[in-house]
């Protein structure tokens, strides 16, 4: 794969997720009922990066939790047919029935993991609202699904990849698109 450009630095990873921040807190009026859920893997980060942006705005420590989509996957046996799906821990230790949940995932690509992620939270309750926040929205849609939050749309092509690493699991952060 070869790199064509850096589409989003350090610090414009960090004025997009502040922005984000601001619109969750804007369009929820606040952080009554409203949880933050990273999925698996670079939602994570993302979703603790924005509590603690919301703690800093409103001085309130929304809950957190982060969800594992693996057996929700439509594409189980096109991913890994050859070995077994490694299943990680849900953990969303906060009742979410009539909550505002806002899942939060770094690319918004064909909406299949949206989709797995909303099957997987309805397991756990049943909320009030679910949105999305996501980093980077690189178009492409399969399903029906639109993120509400969105750092940066990035229209690309299908033989492109949109690489995102955070530091907390690659050591660097930056959004950039590679060509295939």
């Amino acid at each position: 794969m070869k790199e064509k450009a850096v589409i989003l630095d350090p610090p414009a990873i960090n004025r997009a997720l502040t922005r984000i921040a601001h619109e969750i807190l804007e369009r929820n009026k606040g952080t009554d009922d409203l949880i933050l859920v990273g999925i698996r893997t670079r939602g994570i980060p993302l979703a603790e990066r924005l509590r603690q942006k919301i703690n800093d705005i409103e001085g309130v420590e929304v809950p957190i939790g982060d969800i594992d989509i693996t057996l929700y996957r439509d594409d189980l046996t096109h991913v890994s047919e050859k070995q077994e799906p490694t299943v990680k821990q849900t953990e969303v230790n906060t009742n979410i029935n009539g909550k505002k949940v806002v899942l939060v995932d770094d690319v918004l690509y064909t909406g299949r993991t949206v989709r797995a992620s909303m099957d997987a939270l309805i397991d756990l309750g049943r909320p009030a609202q679910i949105q999305l926040a996501v980093l980077v929205d690189r178009g492409h849609k399969e399903l029906p699904i639109r993120a509400d939050y969105i750092g940066k749309n990035i229209p690309t092509s299908q033989e492109e990849i949109v690489v995102v690493t955070l530091s907390e699991t690659d050591g660097t952060d930056l959004v950039s698109i590679y060509q295939k």
